[in-house]
């Protein structure tokens, strides 16, 4: 009751002051599920001293969707987060009471079994937590998409494929590979590694052997490093397999389409599966394959912690679930070499002769015939055999010229000292960006049309390393009837016809030509080979093989170089293998991966005797440091290399993830680990 003024008259106020002094009703408790009431989560929380499953009680009203592998909501910590149930049990080890999960997210089991397993072996090779590693390995949920999954009748699995019947003539070329590809259509878990011979298309290879898996009624996974790659291989089982027989997961098709894809691989829908990193997680059921290409590429490797390599990521699920694995490339990695050295996986490769009649390789430019002929060959943007290569070569097709930058001239000099021309306000290099451009400063974009060199008062400019535009430009210049076409950056072809041109690529850009190219040649050689890393020598290999892969039967291939470069002379006899071993045999030396393990660690300057002192390394581990990080944007960082036999690598691993878990618990600052960098300086 209310006085005309809206307040409460004197009884509605007693009332109100009684219902406040009412103790609260308390909540009857909630109903424990009959069967299995302890349901083990992983708590979604990136903190190493929590990277292990709790335990909560199963409501009776949740128990039939809180299946393993479901997401869950689970009070932690005061505040409701993530999580995922990876197992349900009837008893808890914990002496106290539980607390309920708060609800079930969604029903539908998206961590199955195996890739929990996985998940744990990754993140304790890589000393990382289960957490990060979920992030990549399940794609966030997409409502909309798993009701309609949900709501539409489950499709029957597929039907075995049929057994292509061209497959044996792509692998008959390689020495045991009809045999290889008979076990896969077997079942039987063959280990190899493809050198991909010049004129072969590695996609239609993979498709052959997915085919062939299909047809043995497993299923299969194969990870590429980019969409092209994703596209070609898309293409080569389409063609085989026909539509919807398998799917496609990478991080550009959308939210939507890649949970769709998921949920197919996840209820069994699918049994093949393709993509980028990602996809090396994908939840196929029955697996048979796992395979990889071009596994050198620095496209596999995570950017995120705890920085996983796909192949290492691939050949962890093959050693857990007893499958077939491939690693196929033109080029061959260090790590696929050891693979091979010790015995893990055969070798396919073709035959000497048939890579002779497939592919020629020469070198111009620095040899001293070249010079005798023509003095300015050294100097020569086009050497004048480069030039006659490309002239004759566009009359019969398109020709693929690989240079190492992109842009017009992307390091400019002074024309009469040759000392580096740098910007008056910021000291940064200065560069050209297009023929009409004026210089300008490539850090502060400060334009400098009349520059003086402060050493010896020049005012002329040259440039030592010119881009895809500067060089396209020359060639038009010099071959002004053929078409030229630059692809690199944002501005990369996937094909080309098969009519005369000359494509101008930056490495990772060259695009397919129809029937392959006329001529491949190779620019500015010396640029990756001056890489200040480990893996200089090996990229180079690798990147000139990806391209001089693309020639037709019978093509040449003209390196712009210095002979004598024992990474010149893999590609002249086409023996990547070859190499990777000589570069195995110096890593083993200087004790660098693969024969062993090195982790880096890196830490703030004021942190790093603490971090040190607190660390128990495994015996005959070395501590080799420490470095100054360059980072403006963050306080003083050191970096440490850990060195350690390969027998002692996981024990470093356990240690890294000891020092985590420990730094964790205190609240302290968090430690930079990666586990086999990529590079190291």
């Amino acid at each position: 009751m209310s006085d005309p003024d809206g307040q409460l008259s004197l009884p509605g106020v007693a009332r109100a002051e009684a219902r406040k002094a009412r103790p609260p009703k308390a909540k009857p408790p909630l109903q424990p599920a009959e069967v299995d009431p302890v349901a083990q989560v992983l708590v979604d929380l990136p903190l190493a001293h929590l990277d292990r499953p709790f335990d909560y009680a199963v409501p009776q009203t949740m128990s039939a969707d809180a299946v393993p592998g479901a997401r869950v909501k689970v009070r932690f910590g005061g505040q409701d987060v993530d999580g995922f149930v990876v197992a349900r049990t009837a008893t808890s080890e914990h002496p106290g009471r539980l607390q309920p999960l708060r609800r079930t997210v969604s029903p539908e089991p998206v961590l199955h079994p195996e890739i929990a397993r996985l998940v744990a072996a990754v993140a304790h090779r890589y000393a990382g937590t289960r957490s990060d590693v979920l992030r990549l390995a399940v794609p966030p949920r997409h409502a909309t998409t798993e009701k309609q999954h949900a709501d539409a009748a489950p499709e029957p699995g597929p039907a075995p494929a049929p057994r292509s019947e061209a497959w044996p003539e792509a692998w008959a070329a390689y020495d045991g590979g009809s045999t290889a590809l008979d076990l896969l259509g077997k079942g039987e878990p063959v280990r190899a590694v493809v050198s991909v011979a010049p004129a072969d298309d590695g996609a239609e290879l993979l498709a052959e052997a997915v085919v062939a898996t299909a047809a043995a009624g497993r299923g299969a996974l194969v990870c590429l490093p980019d969409r092209r790659d994703v596209a070609r291989l898309d293409a080569a089982l389409v063609r085989r397999l026909g539509a919807d027989r398998h799917v496609v997961l990478t991080a550009d098709a959308g939210p939507a389409k890649r949970y769709r894809a998921f949920l197919q691989l996840s209820r069994g829908e699918r049994r093949i599966a393709i993509g980028t990193r990602a996809a090396a997680f994908a939840p196929v059921a029955q697996l048979g394959l796992v395979a990889i290409w071009d596994d050198g590429d620095d496209l596999h490797a995570e950017p995120r912690a705890p920085y996983p390599h796909v192949r290492e990521v691939l050949l962890l699920r093959a050693q857990q679930s007893g499958c077939a694995a491939l690693l196929a490339a033109h080029g061959r990695s260090v790590e696929a070499q050891y693979l091979v050295a010790t015995g893990w996986a055969q070798e396919l490769t073709v035959p000497r002769e048939e890579l002779r009649r497939r592919v020629l390789v020469n070198v111009t430019g620095d040899t001293a015939a070249d010079l005798a002929r023509d003095p300015f060959a050294r100097s020569a943007r086009l050497p004048r055999e480069a030039f006659e290569l490309v002239r004759e070569a566009a009359a019969s097709g398109p020709v693929l010229v690989q240079t190492p930058r992109s842009g017009y001239a992307t390091r400019l000099a002074c024309d009469r000292c040759r000392l580096p021309a740098h910007c008056a306000r910021c000291h940064g290099p200065l560069r050209i960006t297009a023929a009409a451009a004026p210089p300008a400063c490539a850090w502060c974009g400060e334009v400098d049309a009349a520059w003086t060199c402060a050493s010896c008062g020049g005012r002329g400019l040259r440039a030592p390393v010119l881009g895809d535009l500067r060089t396209a430009e020359e060639i038009g210049r010099a071959l002004p009837l053929l078409t030229v076409r630059t692809s690199s950056g944002d501005r990369v072809l996937d094909t080309v016809p098969d009519r005369p041109a000359v494509v101008v690529a930056t490495p990772g850009g060259e695009p397919v030509a129809a029937r392959g190219y006329a001529a491949v040649l190779l620019m500015d050689t010396w640029l990756l080979l001056a890489r200040s890393d480990l893996r200089a020598d090996e990229e180079a290999v690798r990147r000139w093989a990806n391209a001089a892969a693309l020639v037709r039967p019978g093509g040449r291939v003209l390196v712009v170089g210095d002979p004598g470069l024992p990474p010149v002379q893999a590609l002249v006899r086409w023996d990547p293998a070859g190499f990777a071993t000589r570069e195995m045999a110096e890593r083993r030396s200087a004790h660098l991966p693969p024969a062993s393990r090195v982790a880096t660690l890196t830490v703030a300057e004021e942190l790093a005797d603490e971090v040190l002192a607190a660390l128990v390394l495994p015996p005959g581990t070395e501590v080799l440091g420490p470095v100054a990080v360059e980072d403006a944007r963050a306080e003083p960082q050191l970096r440490y290399v850990l060195r350690t036999p390969r027998r002692s690598g996981a024990a470093l691993s356990e240690a890294l993830r000891v020092l985590q878990a420990q730094r964790s618990t205190r609240k302290q600052a968090h430690v930079r680990v990666q586990v086999d960098p990529l590079e190291l300086g």
